[in-house]
This record gives C-alpha cells, sequence and structure tokens, in this order.
C-alpha cells in the first residue's frame, strides 16, 4: 500500500513546516485526492490515522476532497468528466480523450496551533 508512503512523506512535510512557522500541533488537513491519482483516499485516511500517532498531527481531522477525473474530447471539442482513466467519453463515446484534471494529490489546508 503506497498510501503508507505518502502519509510517511506527508508528516515530513507537516514537522518540516512547524519548524518553519513556530506551530507545535497540527489539528486539521484537508488534501485534494484526484480520481485519476492512483490513491484510495480511504486508504491514505487510514494509514494517516496509523502514522500520525504520537507525532504533531495526532488527533488530526483530514478532510479529503475528491476532484472528479477531467477529460478533453477531440471529437466533441468540449471538457467532460469521467469516472476512470479508461472511459469513454460519456456524450459520444470516442476514446480520443486527453487529460484535463483529477490527477492532484495536494495539501490544501492546515490548521494548526
Amino acid at each position: 500500500m503506497h498510501e503508507l508512503s505518502l502519509c510517511e512523506r506527508l508528516l515530513e512535510l507537516l514537522q518540516e513546516e512547524s519548524q518553519r512557522h513556530a506551530f507545535r500541533r497540527v489539528t486539521r488537513i484537508k488534501m485534494a485526492v484526484g480520481r485519476f491519482a492512483c490513491v484510495d483516499p480511504e486508504a491514505l485516511r487510514f494509514a494517516f490515522d496509523v502514522i500520525r500517532r504520537d507525532t504533531l498531527a495526532d488527533g488530526a481531522m483530514v478532510d479529503i476532497d475528491q476532484p472528479p477525473g477531467l477529460v478533453w474530447c477531440e471529437d466533441c471539442a468540449c471538457e467532460r468528466e469521467v469516472p476512470t482513466r479508461l472511459a469513454p467519453c460519456p456524450a459520444c463515446g470516442s476514446l480520443r480523450l486527453s487529460p484535463r484534471g483529477g490527477d492532484e494529490l495536494t495539501l490544501v489546508e492546515l490548521e494548526v496551533a
């Protein structure tokens, strides 16, 4: 499960930021995990729950937004939302699609004390 290694890096980033901005505790984390990011939000939440124990993020709330997968359909000349990377255009069935969004894995916001 690569979500565990992602959470280890996230915790390192939190520790670096706590030194840079002089906070001692993280109370809430907001993340964006796009549908095309190849990350399971629930596995990420579980991994973070395990790894944050006895750290500056112990007890922090985790909010995860999951932006939709967006593609540009070459045949429709329009941006569409699709459920998976391999899904056809929902309007015309074309497979001539270019990814436009939904692959992000971003730390959006922190609440600290």
